[in-house]
């Protein structure tokens, strides 16, 4: 059987998915399990005796021996306390066995992670719980089932619980928008992401030499090589073999455990290669790149690799960041950043992209918070990483759409330009009638928004809890509005207007690198924080605690 004919086969051979649920549940715990996987929807704990022992039959068949409830504590990487399966029985012997209880709860020891100040070591009890919304997966000869992670007096010690907030808020906001513009069907609106993910490959031998590289993940010292990335050649240039072993392994690796990895090519640093997803929701695409990276650095040690996933690994080359591409979904099927043929006429677009423009300029601090550590802070600002000041690409089309709406001006869409190569024997397509700004921190980029200032090590749910509770902010004030309205269609164009006309100054589609622009951002008022350090108390401004315990994302205490 050829490699191809095989990817359907293993994918997501690992995961307890729908499939797997679908033949080994009942049918009417099947259901129950997919309203809360799909729908939002509370879980029976009824249900969780029959759901655990049809995840324990199926990982045994498989030569499971132990699970864990897998978390993600505040550390950025993930944490798990193995337990076995067996249970004794009269006569000296064991059965394999697992409980609801087993499932929905687990006490590990919370003493020493990170809880912000919420609690002592003496109070170090901490619990997980099952996040059903996530599917259960094998990796390491266990049973992986994703939760969260709270204290004793249940605040969240983990990134899981906030982001599964975040994504319930923005969903509650946004249907508010929806309903307003007559639209009935859409039960539930999620956010989604692809989160592209950048990385070096060395020798495992000469970086055994290198004790810098060892003991902080760059080099602090040392020469430039003979040949960097001056021509830029290794970018998508060809693979070489040794590196494509890996990544065909990594491929396989990361099928398995249903992580939909679809790109892979040379990066323009020497050494340097990128992996992207398909998108999925963001709970789920969270989940899978904290094992994509995990399982990255776990692939490369089999070909006597090191994968380093350090922002700025060496000078004078790029660092490696991870592009978050985010966008809002219906369970529908419709993209509601998703401009349409004409999107001058497209009100709902405009009013959702009004709220994510409104939501960059005001909470522009948050953003750069939720990307801020040391290691970024040597990438922010050169070789195609966007710079610290959190500005919005738009493209021209799209800005123009906005100025003629601001400034009561008709607008004429420009005729569809064909590109034509010279050639007659090549196709003919239509040009793109905006281009990618790839200085730009927070791009849209056709149906979604690219927030590039993420580094490579980062766990993505910080950046996204941001951006799903800034979005859900700005719905909730416009749905506030319409609401009231006497004239819908009169106090919708009226909110477009007065939001670009006050928000505009965030909207930048030049050179993000240009000293003209460090200027002119200044000028506009918009901040310029360079350093982990200058950031980091924007998070716990009068404004920023509001909004999150506005919306319930931290509480008070866990601010």
């Amino acid at each position: 059987m050829s490699a191809s004919t095989q990817v359907p086969e293993i994918f997501g051979s690992l995961v307890f998915n729908d499939h797997v649920m679908k033949e080994r549940l009942p049918k009417e715990t099947y259901k129950a399990l997919k309203r809360t996987m799909e729908k939002g929807k509370s879980l029976d704990p009824s249900i969780a005796n029959i759901v655990a022992n049809a995840m324990k039959d199926w990982a045994v068949e498989k030569g499971v021996t132990h699970f864990t409830h897998w978390f993600q504590p505040m550390t950025g990487v993930t944490a798990e306390k193995h337990d076995s399966f067996i249970s004794p029985t009269e006569g000296g012997g064991v059965i394999m066995e697992f409980s609801g209880k087993e499932l929905v709860r687990g006490e590990p020891d919370a003493s020493s992670f990170p809880s912000g100040g919420l609690r002592a070591t003496f109070e170090a009890r901490g619990y997980t719980a099952w996040d059903p919304t996530s599917y259960a997966f094998i990796k390491d000869n266990a049973l992986c089932i994703p939760t969260v992670f709270y204290s004793y007096s249940g605040e969240a010690l983990d990134k899981k619980t906030p982001l599964l907030r975040s994504m319930e808020d923005i969903n509650r906001q946004a249907l508010r928008i929806l309903r307003l513009f007559g639209d009935t069907e859409t039960t539930r609106v999620t956010t989604t992401v692809g989160p592209e993910q950048e990385y070096f490959l060395v020798d495992k031998k000469l970086y055994s030499q290198r004790e810098d590289l060892i003991l902080t993940g760059r080099t602090l010292f040392g020469a430039k090589p003979p040949k960097g990335q001056e021509m830029e050649d290794h970018y998508f240039g060809s693979i070489k073999p040794r590196v494509m072993a890996y990544m065909k392994d990594l491929d396989q690796e990361l099928w398995k455990l249903g992580i939909l990895a679809k790109t892979e090519h040379n990066e323009v640093a020497p050494a340097q290669h990128e992996l992207a997803p398909i998108f999925s929701n963001t709970n789920t695409a969270t989940d899978h790149n904290q094992l994509t990276m995990e399982i990255m650095k776990k692939v490369a040690a089999r070909h006597d690799l090191v994968c380093l996933l350090h922002e700025k690994p060496f000078a004078g080359v790029n660092g490696s960041g991870k592009h978050n591409n985010w966008s809002i979904s219906t369970d529908t099927g419709a993209n509601l950043l998703e401009p349409g043929e004409s999107p001058r006429e497209n009100a709902q677009f405009l009013l959702f992209l009004s709220a994510v423009i409104k939501a960059v300029d005001e909470y522009q601090d948050l953003l750069r918070v939720s990307v801020a550590n040391a290691g970024n802070d040597h990438r922010l600002g050169a070789n195609e990483a966007p710079p610290a000041i959190v500005s919005m690409f738009l493209g021209d089309e799209l800005t123009e759409v906005l100025e003629s709406i601001a400034n009561d001006a008709p607008y004429s869409p420009k005729c569809t330009e064909v590109m034509k190569l010279g050639v007659h024997t090549l196709p003919r397509f239509p040009k793109d009638t905006t281009d990618r700004n790839r200085t730009s921190p927070f791009a849209f980029t056709g149906n979604k928004f690219e927030f590039r200032m993420l580094g490579s090590t980062f766990s993505i749910s910080g950046p996204n809890i941001v951006l799903n509770t800034i979005v859900a902010e700005e719905l909730s004030q416009f749905a506030d509005v319409l609401e009231q309205s006497a004239d819908f269609n009169a106090d919708l164009t009226k909110l477009v207007k007065t939001t670009y006309q006050e928000h505009k100054r965030i909207i930048f589609n030049g050179n993000n690198y240009s000293d003209e622009w460090v200027a002119e951002a200044e000028r506009r008022g918009l901040l310029n924080l360079k350093s982990t350090p200058d950031a980091l108390p924007y998070f716990v401004a009068d404004k920023n605690v509001a909004l999150f315990t506005k919306h319930k994302i931290f509480t008070s205490t866990e601010m």
